[in-house]
């Protein structure tokens, strides 16, 4: 593949909206009647200049890391995607290194609009504008977590685990950075969604950062409970109905202008809790609000960069399965749905809208129950 192949087309595509999320797995359920694989999310850094405390990913930061893949192993591995709607690049901060920004990064963003597929990028915005600035003219969604009310919130979580001595007077440098290049990239026209997680730190004051990502000029805001994992796995951990008090909240108190997406939600319609199904009736029914099935597993793939390993998240415990190396994606994918592990969380309500939980939530909420012995119930 030459890289002349990669030159964008510009074709037209359909605004995302709250009835155009290709992320979301139930799209592609519902059109070919079984999970595909229509979502490739790569690591491209194993490199942050922050080390929040609620890092999915923090036992994977490095101070130095090795060669990449070739790109045109990735591109021609993309390509095979039968059904590819969208890519997703991560890290770490993925745009750490100006190099990365211009060599892996650029060219798969360029790949993705030649495609007429969709992209997002997992930053902490925080570097200077310079690195987004060359890829805003061809990324979908900018998406970055904010879970802060101030610079001293930023300073806290932020460098929880730097393991160094972090002043505050140079973390609300970042914490200002941050704010001016999440305006500056909205302006330009990329979707910027700030993702809010709820825990132990953000539950009760969730309205207060609704606030200040939409003074932001954030298009959207995404709200996800934190299912402490690995590097987070010590940090407390809410119950469900603080988790749907903080939900409650934010409904009562947020700007209706902006798109709410709520993500991995541990309710379901199948619940024998009749509050659980009351919000899950109220965000079905808030405009500008959508409840996204997670993605993991379902229909994304996460690749790393590095080794070529394939992995059905960038911070699951599950071991990779294959290699690109080796095999093709969308095998891989066909040979992940028949792990035991994909076919206890596999199931699927038509009349919710619902692919089941993911592999965090079954195992923090739902460690014995069998999703598939469960029915919606319907009000």
């Amino acid at each position: 593949m030459n890289m002349i192949d990669l030159q964008p087309s510009y074709s037209p595509l359909s605004a995302l909206s709250p009835t155009n999320d290709p992320w979301d797995p139930i799209r592609s359920l519902q059109r070919h009647g079984r999970h595909r694989l229509t979502s490739v999310e790569m690591t491209v850094s194993n490199l942050c200049n922050m080390r929040c405390e609620h890092c999915a990913v923090g036992d994977t930061l490095v101070i130095s890391e090795p060669s990449k893949l070739p790109l045109k192993e990735m591109l021609s591995r993309l390509e095979e995607v039968e059904h590819l709607e969208t890519i997703s690049i991560t890290g770490g901060e993925p745009s750490f290194s100006d190099r990365t920004v211009r060599d892996y990064m650029v060219p798969l963003l360029q790949y993705a609009r030649s495609r007429g597929i969709r992209s997002q990028i997992n930053s902490n915005v925080t570097l200077p504008y310079s690195r987004y600035e060359q890829l805003a003219p061809y990324l979908d969604v900018m998406h970055i977590s904010f879970n802060y009310t101030s610079a001293e919130d930023f300073h806290q979580i932020g460098f929880a685990k730097a393991g160094h001595h972090v002043s505050l007077e140079a973390a609300a440098k970042l914490y200002e950075r941050m704010i001016d290049n999440t305006r500056r990239l909205s302006e330009t026209g990329v979707l910027v969604s700030a993702e809010s997680m709820i825990n132990f730190r953000t539950y009760n004051k969730i309205d207060e950062i609704h606030k200040l990502i939409v003074e932001m000029g954030c298009k959207r805001h995404e709200v996800h409970p934190m299912y402490p994992s690995a590097f987070a796995k010590d940090l407390p951990v809410l119950s469900r109905g603080q988790m749907l008090r903080a939900i409650e909240q934010l409904l009562d108190t947020r700007d209706k202008s902006i798109w709410m997406l709520f993500g991995t939600l541990p309710f379901y319609q199948c619940s024998d809790n009749a509050n659980e199904r009351k919000l899950l009736r109220r965000l079905a029914n808030e405009p500008n609000v959508t409840v996204r099935n997670d993605p993991d597993g379902r229909n994304r793939l996460n690749v790393n960069l590095f080794t070529g390993d394939v992995f059905v998240t960038d911070f699951s415990d599950v071991p990779a399965f294959g290699n690109i190396g080796s095999s093709k994606l969308d095998d891989l994918f066909d040979k992940w749905l028949d792990h035991s592990l994909a076919r206890s969380v596999d199931c699927h309500c038509p009349a919710a809208a619902c692919c089941g939980p993911n592999l965090l939530v079954k195992d923090m909420y739902y460690k014995h129950i069998d999703f598939h012995e469960r029915s919606a119930v319907m009000e």
